[in-house]
């Protein structure tokens, strides 16, 4: 049993081993796309148990005109956005990169070549965090993710337009923020 669908419809049913089916289907993306969402690890952590708690209670509205994924994805982001407002943080570039833990692999290249990828990373993810929430979701949905315009419309609520004009914002953004790095002395 490893179609959605049919995990749905067993959970309906009363078969809750049929839910954790599909946490363990669908936890490890969920949270990797939320630390990006969320800033810390921490934080998608809370989001990620409190969206699947709450499609969980929801999951009899569920309607299947759209994947079971991108309904989730939906809960995550709303949760995320309501704990954001509720909260209101304050966090700094270097904060959000602690609490992501985001560190290159060791790929057996020399010291020189890692500390070089390691600093390219800390860039990107410096620049990711100075977007805009609206534009760096939408970057993360496309670029590290693969979703297509209409999904990421479908998950966000937004026409497909929007999500075009965000996204391509959101890479110029990127653009020039990398760039400003990449030009400042270490």
């Amino acid at each position: 049993m490893t179609d959605d669908a049919e995990l749905i419809q067993a959970t309906l049913a009363g078969q809750a081993d049929a839910f954790g089916e599909l946490v363990r289907k669908y936890q490890d993306r969920l949270f990797h796309t939320m630390v990006h969402v969320a800033g810390s690890r921490e934080e998608a952590e809370d989001v990620v148990q409190e969206a699947f708690v709450q499609s969980f209670i929801k999951l009899p509205t569920f309607k299947s005109n759209s994947a079971f994924y991108t309904w989730l994805y939906r809960i995550a982001f709303n949760t995320c956005i309501s704990r954001r407002r509720k909260k209101r943080p304050e966090a700094s570039v270097e904060t959000h990169q602690q609490n992501t833990g985001v560190e290159p692999q060791d790929t057996g290249e020399p010291v020189s070549g890692n500390l070089e990828r390691q600093e390219r990373a800390e860039q990107v993810h410096s620049a990711l965090a100075r977007l805009s929430e609206e534009h760096r979701t939408v970057l993360v949905l496309r670029e590290m993710e693969g979703f297509c315009y209409e999904t990421i419309a479908q998950m966000l609520d937004l026409p497909v337009g929007t999500v075009r004009s965000r996204l391509h914002r959101a890479r110029s953004e990127m653009r020039g923020l990398l760039k400003g790095l990449l030009q400042q002395p270490s």
